[in-house]
């Protein structure tokens, strides 16, 4: 039987049996047919634990990015004062021990430095004070910027004797230059005691350190 001509291009293609409509090439085993999306290869992608991927974790933890704490503008006052306060405690308190050594000397060559000793005694008491009220005075500024709940404590302390001290410098000063001193030490323990008391205070103070 003769299948018509090979050559014909009009019969149907090689291989084929008249008749048949033609078939579909078969795509090879394994390998997607055309015209449809390919599937992904490989697992998908895992997710971290916890938090979505691309964000960062939350601030305030440790291994987070921790924002600093500015401190409280009051606070800030509060530490100016006490470095001038300290100033004027250690200028105050040289110069009154060199007051009280110079006054012996002459007391001494009078012939009444016996007298006298018990006043110079004093005398140099008090400049001592001075200089360590001073001293404590720039430790407590100092450490305002990462000391505890003790600075605070050792700072309301201060504050308070400070305002016990002007009161009665005010109150025993007649008027003179003791009542002046009364009433600048008032202004500046109540300002420093006041930063001290707030809630502010108590934040800065017991905020937590990385």
């Amino acid at each position: 039987m003769s299948f018509g001509d090979p050559n014909n291009p009009y019969g149907p293609p090689q291989g084929q049996q008249p008749g048949y409509p033609p078939q579909a090439p078969q795509a090879p085993q394994g390998q997607p047919g055309y015209g449809y999306p390919q599937a992904p290869q490989g697992p998908p992608p895992q997710q971290g634990y916890g938090y979505p991927q691309g964000q960062p974790a939350y601030p305030g933890f440790p291994g987070g990015n921790v924002m600093p704490i500015e401190m409280p503008g009051l606070m800030k006052t509060a530490r100016v004062l006490l470095f001038i306060l300290a100033g004027f405690q250690l200028l105050f308190g040289v110069i009154a021990g060199i007051a009280v050594g110079a006054a012996q000397d002459v007391s001494n060559g009078v012939g009444s430095g016996d007298a006298t000793d018990t006043l110079a005694g004093l005398g140099f008491l008090v400049a001592a004070l001075m200089v360590a009220l001073g001293a404590l005075s720039i430790f407590l500024g100092v450490k305002f910027k990462n000391g505890g709940s003790g600075i605070r404590i050792t700072t309301i302390v201060y504050a308070s004797l400070m305002i016990i001290g002007g009161l009665v410098n005010t109150i025993s000063g007649g008027g003179g230059s003791a009542t002046f001193g009364g009433l600048i030490s008032l202004a500046i323990a109540g300002i420093i005691l006041g930063s001290m008391v707030n809630s502010a205070a108590s934040t800065w103070f017991n905020r937590p350190r990385y």
